[in-house]
């Protein structure tokens, strides 16, 4: 698979965002938090993933650029760890909850904790929808 995040892959809609933050499930590295949640999606991709930085943490529009930069190339590189445990098509969202910038060995190692989180989490919770099935009246 290439490495890459390209357009097909963003999260963008509005009404997508909205459904992600109320009906959403997270995992968090700190100084990064994601948020997801199973949807069908119009993209090429099983995920489609955003990338935010809060203006009320970071308040200089150039370090909330390049955080978001630096959370996306970060992603990219270790997008395979994301999708490796995905049977479903996923929407997510990176958010950056520190309150000033961080390099990039740091926010790299936290989507890897991420990924790792995320990929247990998937299937913890693929593990509990399987066992309750059996279960249900009709």
């Amino acid at each position: 698979m290439k490495r890459t995040y390209g357009k097909q892959e963003k999260l963008k809609r509005k009404k997508l965002i909205e459904q992600l933050f109320v009906e959403g499930s997270s995992v968090s590295s700190f100084p990064l938090r994601f948020v997801y949640l199973k949807k069908e999606h119009k993209g090429k991709t099983p995920l489609m993933l955003g990338v935010s930085v809060a203006k009320r943490n970071v308040h200089k529009a150039v370090h909330r650029n390049r955080i978001k930069r630096v959370i996306r190339e970060a992603y990219r590189l270790e997008k395979q760890l994301f999708l490796d445990s995905l049977e479903a098509p996923y929407i997510g969202m990176l958010l950056y909850q520190g309150k000033q910038g961080s390099d990039q060995a740091l926010v790299h190692s936290k989507i890897k904790a991420i990924a790792a989180k995320f990929s247990d989490k998937i299937k913890e919770d693929s593990t509990n929808a399987s066992l309750k099935e059996p279960n249900k009246k009709h």
